[in-house]
């Protein structure tokens, strides 16, 4: 998914079974730095990039692996059952 931070983006919380839905901004993902991954410590082992994004209440940031990317969505999983989707916020 091309992302740009001048968009709007649909944010999908899940966490097993539960879902929430809502909207965000300002999204920029990108790969986690060698310097991080250490600062991070063992906790965060298997984190490949970082998410940042506003949903209207505060920025969020948010480290985990690209579960799944198309032309449509964006999957970022945070281990545990716990995963954002985001999709491009589109009318109808």
């Amino acid at each position: 998914m091309k992302i740009s931070p001048n968009k709007f983006y649909w944010l999908i919380l899940r966490v097993g079974d539960w879902e929430k839905k809502g909207r965000c901004n300002h999204l920029t993902v990108r790969e986690l730095l060698p310097e991080e991954k250490e600062a991070l410590g063992p906790e965060s082992e298997g984190a490949t990039h970082v998410a940042r994004f506003f949903d209207f209440e505060a920025y969020r940031q948010i480290i985990g692996t690209i579960r799944e990317e198309d032309d449509e969505h964006l999957v970022f999983d945070m281990g545990e059952g716990k995963s954002y989707e985001f999709r491009e916020f589109r009318r109808s």
